[in-house]
Order: C-alpha cells, then sequence, then structure tokens
C-alpha cells in the first residue's frame, strides 16, 4: 500500500502556481472597476461593475516569471527577512540570548507550566493591536532558544507566536488593517461591535492556548544542548545587548503605530541594532559581517517560500480571473436565506484568503461587493463584517500562500503537514465559534 506523502512547501507552492496558471485557460477573465478611497487610501472596487474583459491566459513559462516577479512584488518583506536573521544571528553569536534564556528557564523553574498562557496572550494581543505577522519572524530565534531549553519542541514555539497573533487578529475589536479597514469600507462606526467582539476574543484564544498547552505537554523533551554549557550568568554587555534588543521592538512598535513605518523602515532598525549587538558584544567589524552573512543564510529557505507564495496572486491577478473569482462565490450567496448567507459569507471569504492572502487586501475586493448584498437581504453589516473577519482572519491560521506563516514554519524548521496536523483540529473548533457568533450576532440584530 503506497503511504501518501506530502509535498515540500517549495513543490506545493509551485503546484499552486501551476494551477492558477491553468484557471486562467478555464475561468473567464473579468474585473469589477475600482475608485481611491481617502479614508482606507486604498484602491476598492465598486459593486455592481463586475464586467468581461479579454481573456489574459498565463502560459507555462509566464507561470514561472511569475516567481521572480512574486520575489520582487514581496521585495520589502523579503529584505525584512534576511535583515531580521542577520541582526539575529549576530545577537546569538554574542551569547546574549543563550544567558537570557537561561535566566528565564530558573525564573520559571517551578512555573514552567506559565511559559505557554503568558507568551501566548502577548502575541494575541499583539496580532490584536496591530495585526502583527511579519514581525514575529524577528522573534522566532528567541523563542526556539526558550522553548528548547524549557523542554518544549519547534512546533509549540509557532503555535503561541504567529498562531496566536491569528487569532488574536481574527477576534480583535480593534484590530486597523482587519475589522478597521472592513468597518470603514461598510460605512459602520469605527470599535462598533467591540463589546460583542471582546465576548468571543478571550474563548477563542482559550482554546488555542489549550490546544497549544495540551501539545507542549505530549511533545515535551528535556533540553540537552550544547550551548548549556557556553551560557553563564549575564555580564554588562550582554546586559546592554538585550537592552539594545528591547528598546528596538519599543521603537518598532512605536514607528508603526504612530509614524507609520513600513517594512523598509522596520528593515533598518534590525540592521542598527545588529551592528550595534556586534559592536556591544565585542565582535569587532568583520565578525559583525559574518555573523549576518551566517543570518542571511539562514533565512534564505524561508524569503523563498514568501516569494514564491506571492507569485501564486501575481498569476491570479495578471490571468485577470481574481474579481472572476470573487464574483463567483458570492453571487450564490444572494439566493440563500439571511443566516445561511451570512454563514456562506464566512466559509466563501476563507476560500478567498487563499488566493488573496493579504486581509487588508481582501476586505477592499470583498466588503464593496457584500455591502449591497447585504442591505438586500436585511443582514446587518456588523454581521457581514464579522464574517469577514472570521472567515479570512482565522484561515491565515493554514493556507500556504500566507507568506508570513511559511517564513516562520521555515526558520523554526517545522514542516508544513506538521503544522496542520496540529493547527487544523484547533481551526475548527475556532471556525464553529465563529459560527455561533455570527448566528448570535442575527438573533441580536447586532449593529
Amino acid at each position: 500500500m503506497l503511504k501518501f506523502q506530502f509535498p515540500h512547501p517549495l513543490a506545493l507552492l509551485v503546484g499552486c502556481i501551476l494551477v492558477a496558471a491553468a484557471l486562467s485557460y478555464i475561468l473567464p477573465a473579468g474585473q469589477y472597476k475600482r475608485r481611491d478611497d481617502p479614508e482606507t487610501r486604498r484602491s476598492i472596487v465598486v459593486a455592481g461593475t463586475y464586467h468581461a474583459v479579454a481573456s489574459s491566459p498565463i502560459g507555462p513559462f509566464e507561470a514561472f516569471v511569475a516567481i521572480p516577479k512574486g520575489m520582487a512584488d514581496a521585495g520589502s518583506v523579503i529584505f525584512l527577512v534576511f535583515l531580521i536573521g542577520g541582526s539575529f544571528a549576530v545577537v546569538e553569536r554574542t551569547g546574549a540570548l543563550a544567558r537570557a534564556a537561561d535566566w528565564l528557564v530558573r525564573t520559571l523553574q517551578h512555573h514552567k507550566s506559565l511559559a505557554i498562557p503568558t507568551i501566548s496572550v502577548a502575541f494575541a494581543v499583539g496580532g490584536a493591536l496591530e495585526n502583527m505577522q511579519e514581525e514575529i519572524i524577528a522573534l522566532v530565534p528567541v523563542l526556539l532558544v526558550l522553548t528548547r531549553r524549557l523542554g518544549f519542541e519547534a512546533t509549540t514555539a509557532v503555535s503561541m507566536s504567529i498562531g496566536a497573533a491569528a487569532v488574536g487578529a481574527a477576534f480583535s475589536p480593534i484590530n486597523p488593517f482587519q475589522v478597521g479597514i472592513a468597518q470603514r469600507l461598510a460605512e459602520i462606526p469605527i470599535l462598533s461591535g467591540s463589546v460583542f467582539r471582546l465576548g468571543f476574543f478571550a474563548p477563542a484564544l482559550a482554546i488555542w492556548i489549550w490546544g497549544t498547552m495540551r501539545h507542549g505537554s505530549r511533545h515535551r523533551t528535556p533540553y540537552c544542548g550544547s550551548d548549556h554549557e557556553q551560557a553563564g550568568p549575564l555580564a554588562l554587555r550582554h546586559g546592554l545587548i538585550l537592552l539594545v534588543l528591547a528598546w528596538t521592538f519599543v521603537v518598532l512598535i512605536f514607528g508603526m503605530l504612530r509614524l507609520g513605518w513600513h517594512f523598509e523602515q522596520m528593515s533598518a532598525l534590525f540592521f542598527v541594532m545588529g551592528v550595534a549587538a556586534g559592536l556591544i558584544g565585542r565582535l569587532g567589524l568583520t565578525g559583525t559581517a559574518e555573523a549576518f552573512v551566517e543570518g542571511f543564510r539562514s533565512m534564505a529557505y524561508a524569503a523563498l517560500l514568501i516569494g514564491f507564495a506571492r507569485a501564486i496572486y501575481v498569476v491570479l491577478d495578471e490571468g485577470r480571473i481574481v474579481d472572476t473569482i470573487v464574483h463567483a462565490l458570492f453571487a450564490p450567496i444572494a439566493l440563500l436565506p439571511v443566516g445561511l448567507s451570512a454563514l456562506g459569507m464566512m466559509f466563501v471569504q476563507s476560500i478567498v484568503h487563499f488566493p488573496v492572502p493579504s486581509v487588508s487586501g481582501q476586505a477592499v475586493l470583498t466588503l464593496p461587493v457584500l455591502i449591497p448584498l447585504t442591505d438586500l437581504l436585511g443582514l446587518s453589516r456588523q454581521v457581514t463584517v464579522l464574517a469577514y473577519q472570521y472567515g479570512a482572519g482565522l484561515c491565515a491560521l493554514l493556507t500556504p500562500t500566507n507568506g508570513a506563516l511559511m517564513a516562520v514554519l521555515a526558520t523554526a524548521g517545522v514542516g508544513y503537514e506538521q503544522w496542520l496536523k496540529f493547527a487544523l483540529p484547533l481551526y475548527l473548533a475556532l471556525f464553529a465559534l465563529g459560527m455561533i457568533a455570527i448566528y448570535l450576532g442575527i438573533s441580536i440584530q447586532l449593529k
């Protein structure tokens, strides 16, 4: 009996690129008209304007050309990944991370069970506040050092970081890149329904933390790494390096929330951090440069995954079938009863997230199409936003087109199949919770 072997992530993404190219021959090309929205500062679709356009099939060679195009489109994220890897390789070579991890392990010696919920809540708050995803790649090396010392394996580190952040973002009452944009597009008050969302944020996070703790306890192994012997008491230079690291994240958060920083500014910040850490750690210019190169090398695979994932959207967009997919998926919802139509929106939003892995991009693509339909059905616009939020947000836990997820998995050394085995049951539980929230929102006529 042949045993199915899950394809390598790169092979999986190439297969998705070829499928997307094949769809450009099968599906009719079509587009919505778009307009610039001053509030969201994005180009959004105009409802009711879907129309056929000239077919633009993508041939096999053009499909492969989409890979370097995807790398170029995701260039700012890829450079961030490389500079994050380089800067943390410098910090790790100084020995500061190993000593800090030892201190944390000794501090948590009798309270190790608190590590998973504490770290998970911190990342969930980050996801709820600013849709934290790519920024987590920077923290993977730190989390791996800590989880190994505590006896947990890498899947646990991924779960309590990007997993918890995705759950926090999906159920957030205030995420500006998800619920904030969606509420603007739906023309309902910003932060409206926050108490309702918060009521489901807590049980959603509890489900995820329970699953993470259960997995962690089942796969605990005593730590016996070689860097244990090198770790010792924190020297002054190590304390200064950790202080630089902490201030880097303070500046990062301030820059994103107050200064409107993008990936370019974040990349520069981590480069400065790495150089400062190397000089303080007495690596010298040569040692610091060598550590950067080592870090770049370790992040090459993660960077490739981000570019390959982006290439899928490039193929669908150049084939002019992204709008066709959205139009075809949402049209049948108009024929359903109100309750089923809301659940149908949530289900379809999860499907749309595969070709459109950006939650903000998905909002400006789908909400203008759904709001007129929502009014026609007599459905609350707030419920439609919930359907988008839960459908798109939760799918970020699974979809291989999510470059940040694939990069974190690659950095942590966790296979995509391994992650699916862990995350899929929890995803289904959270999806069911989202369905309950939508039904409750309909029954109380949530505004």
